[in-house]
């Protein structure tokens, strides 16, 4: 009988560093409960809703995804407003399924043996896997925080409480 090799640590953090739930609140628990009405709201003071926020995160998301699967490089955006959709009430729910579906597509790029390998000009898979991983959680912190300006945080499974 033959072992598995074994997963590397990383291979093992990443996801978790994606999702959160053990260093931040969860993306799941993070955008629970919000209605569409309140995920387009911007705070006083704030420049993003929560829905501007999620998707821009679902736009670099997607850029880095597409790199790591295709191998193929990218040419960064010309200006950072690209990367900042515009959202509607009505393209909540749309937005949130994307974001997920984005999410599941990242799990098998963790174990890969070739994360050393550049695939974006000078970026590795692996740095890439990090940036989606840092990237994500920088803007649901953002997240958190619009919804406590607006009132809607903590989410119904509660918060960063225990």
């Amino acid at each position: 009988m033959t072992t598995p090799p074994p997963v590397s640590t990383l291979a093992r953090l990443l996801p978790r560093l994606y999702r959160g739930g053990q260093a931040y609140v969860g993306v799941e628990a993070t955008l629970s409960g919000l209605t569409a009405a309140q995920a387009i709201e911007v705070p006083s003071g704030l420049p993003h809703s929560v829905a501007n926020l999620l998707a821009h995160v679902n736009w670099w998301n997607r850029w880095m995804l597409d790199i790591i699967e295709t191998g193929a490089p990218m040419p960064y955006p010309k200006h950072a407003d690209e990367t900042w959709p515009n959202i509607t009430e009505g393209e909540w729910d749309k937005l949130k399924n994307e974001f997920y579906d984005l999410l599941s597509r990242i799990d098998g790029h963790a174990a890969r043996p070739d994360l050393q390998n550049p695939v974006n000009h000078d970026e590795t898979i692996g740095e890439l896997l990090a940036d989606f991983a840092l990237h994500t959680a920088h803007h649901f912190g953002q997240i958190i925080v619009v919804r406590q300006l607006i009132g809607a945080w903590p989410p119904p499974g509660g918060g960063d409480t225990w």
